[in-house]
């Protein structure tokens, strides 16, 4: 199977539901960017339940900007805020220490443009789950997708399907119960080497 989907800022199981069980996936990088959306947001699973943690970026004046040209606003210190946030949230989960290493340089490094910062955390995260993909870039922006499965829609925070993916051990559950589809970071803090394998067993409800 081929789809069509969004970098997203540490994608979430949906994302990765897709993108674990296809042949090739295709990023849309040619869109406009809009706000309320997974670009420049995660959720993870904190103390007192579901946590975002929000990318600032610098707005153009223009009524739209193209996704590829956003800069990130590094005038705030956003990166260390979401690295601390982390350590709180997983540093008690089984897998934590075993990714760390790969994982904290991301929050250590600025990047400018939040398109290209998306992509090299996608990256890592792909050898984090040692998942080998083949993969390429949108040149032009088609509103009608034809030869791959269309899963732009789950880039929106606001318009997510009710997805029905397999609970797993939360570092939190015992408070809060299972929250789903939470960021790749959650499963892959939780479920370590057999991450990759619960992705390939879920089914992605398709709108």
């Amino acid at each position: 199977m081929n789809v069509i989907l969004h970098p997203t800022y540490f994608p979430n199981i949906a994302h990765f539901v897709a993108i674990a069980n296809a042949k090739h996936v295709a990023f849309e990088v040619d869109d406009n960017f809009l706000k309320q959306t997974y670009r420049n947001r995660t959720y993870i699973y904190g103390a007192n339940g579901k946590l975002a943690l929000n990318i600032p970026v610098i707005h153009s004046q223009k009524n739209r900007q193209k996704y590829r040209d956003v800069k990130i606003f590094n005038e705030e210190n956003w990166q260390n805020l979401h690295w601390k946030s982390l350590l709180s949230a997983y540093r008690t989960s089984p897998f934590f220490e075993y990714y760390e290493d790969e994982l904290q340089p991301l929050f250590e490094v600025k990047a400018d443009y939040i398109l290209d910062f998306n992509l090299k955390c996608f990256d890592v995260i792909c050898d984090c789950l040692q998942l080998e993909l083949e993969a390429s870039k949108t040149e032009i922006f088609q509103k009608s997708i034809e030869n791959k499965t269309d899963y732009r829609y789950l880039v929106n925070a606001k318009k997510e399907a009710s997805h029905k993916f397999e609970p797993y051990t939360q570092v939190f559950s015992n408070k809060h119960g299972h929250i789903p589809n939470l960021s790749i970071l959650d499963l892959l803090f939780n479920e370590g080497p057999n991450a990759l394998n619960y992705l390939e067993s879920q089914t992605l409800i398709r709108l």
